[in-house]
């Protein structure tokens, strides 16, 4: 066998570098993995191979966690089918059309909910994108900060329980999902104050960057506002806090209360005449494809994360990064740059999926907690989809904003990209930001 030829931890850094070289020009993540997985392996220890796949498929299509993805997927697609968002936006745009920079806030405290609701950036950007351009291209605001904040905003669904990337990363870091919504609740809020006070800072300092909404798109009665301010905000935030409210007080599993919300966005998108059966065709369709996507990279990834494990490799790189004896910290900042910039080409799904599972063993023997380092990479990741020169987010927008130059969006990508830094090394410095609320709630 080649094993006895080249030691398994060298073909497993073989195995790393052609997986990376494979995805990058592009060919299918899943299959790649899948591929890659049975002939290093087979390489490095025969027949066991098979049996590994075999292990690794079925203990993925029995893990329950997992079997709340297509539920949270469908009530974040069927709150969208409802049209809540623009309602709500609109009810905010008009109550706050005498302050400097209104839309700004309308554009987070919308993006808040919705990133509670839909966990998904692209729709979340593409959604916000729609509904608040036009105002702000209106009113005047300044193209740069008005990028910025849409696409800062959108990402938010990364973090915000009920996440569906922490649901997926739960299993791989051996974590309850429970922990991880707890511990993201608190970064996900600090962020959004983070984008706030820059906003008001810059609309402070200049403030023909988010002047008031002209008089022709102000309110003509304030009850019609707050009408539609309670019909848009109170349905879907309390779907979404009774969701994850049953969650963190325990009285339901994340899959159970995912099927609950998704029952609850069915019966919003009945009751406010939004339902119809294309439109339920179209989601049941969506919800598929996206849990087709990410059940299949799951599996994948696991069976290749175990035959990258079985040939030593995790272990041959703990020791080395262990033996260089520097500051713990340092070899967290290499591993978050490294995931920073794997971000650029590549979604959170093959970095949870098959990055973590690498470095986890690494993680672990420098002693950090698993569920604040598991928080650190999703701000992390969250932070890439603002970073040029890939950063997906941009072109989100500028499918739905032709207007705008996307050197403009990039520009004002990059001033929120520095806040989520900024944001990152506060978690960093203070670990309790997400250990406290986790600790609080379930006493560990």
């Amino acid at each position: 066998m080649i094993a006895d030829i080249i030691s398994p931890a060298t073909l497993g850094f073989i195995l790393v570098a052609v997986m990376l070289f494979a995805i990058f020009i592009g060919f299918p993540i899943s299959f790649t993995l899948i591929f890659l997985g049975f002939v290093f392996g087979y390489l490095g220890f025969g027949h066991l191979v098979f049996y590994l796949m075999t292990l690794q498929f079925s203990m993925v299509m029995t893990e329950q966690a997992l079997a709340a993805v297509p539920l949270f997927v469908f009530m974040g697609i069927m709150m969208e089918q409802a049209g809540l968002m623009e309602r709500l936006f609109s009810s905010v745009q008009l109550m706050l059309s005498r302050v400097k920079g209104s839309l700004y806030y309308a554009v987070l405290f919308v993006s808040v909910i919705f990133a509670a609701a839909t966990g998904i950036v692209g729709a979340s950007v593409t959604i916000l994108g729609i509904m608040a351009a036009k105002s702000m291209i209106r009113s005047g605001y300044d193209v740069r900060l008005s990028a910025g904040i849409i696409t800062a905003g959108g990402t938010l669904g990364i973090l915000i329980p009920p996440s569906i990337m922490l649901v997926v990363m739960g299993p791989i870091l051996l974590i309850p999902v429970t922990d991880l919504f707890a511990g993201a609740i608190l970064p996900g809020i600090m962020l959004a104050l983070l984008y706030a006070g820059y906003t008001t800072f810059r609309c402070w300092q200049n403030p023909k960057l988010g002047p008031v909404l002209p008089e022709e798109l102000r309110a003509t009665s304030m009850k019609k506002v707050w009408v539609e301010f309670f019909l848009g905000l109170v349905p879907p935030a309390a779907l979404v806090f009774a969701a994850l409210g049953s969650i963190l007080l325990g009285f339901a599993t994340p899959t159970e209360a995912a099927g609950c919300g998704a029952m609850g966005a069915l019966v919003l998108a009945f009751v406010y005449r939004k339902l119809s059966f294309s439109k339920l065709q179209s989601s049941l369709l969506k919800t598929l494809e996206i849990t087709a996507m990410i059940m299949v990279l799951v599996a994948a990834s696991n069976f290749f994360g175990s035959v990258f494990s079985r040939l030593g490799t995790p272990m041959v790189l703990t020791e080395f990064l262990l033996n260089l004896e520097v500051n713990r910290y340092f070899i967290l900042f290499i591993v978050m740059a490294v995931i920073f910039l794997l971000g650029w080409p590549l979604e959170w799904v093959p970095i949870v999926l098959i990055i973590l599972p690498i470095i986890l063993p690494l993680i672990e023997a420098l002693g950090f907690n698993l569920l604040w380092f598991g928080i650190l990479v999703a701000v992390n990741l969250q932070t890439a989809w603002l970073s040029p020169p890939v950063a997906l987010s941009a072109y989100f927008l500028k499918g739905v904003v032709p207007e705008w130059d996307l050197k403009d969006i990039y520009i004002g990508m990059m001033q929120f990209m520095v806040l989520q830094i900024i944001g990152l090394i506060i978690i960093i410095i203070f670990p309790q930001i997400v250990l406290w609320l986790p600790t609080y709630i379930f006493g560990k």
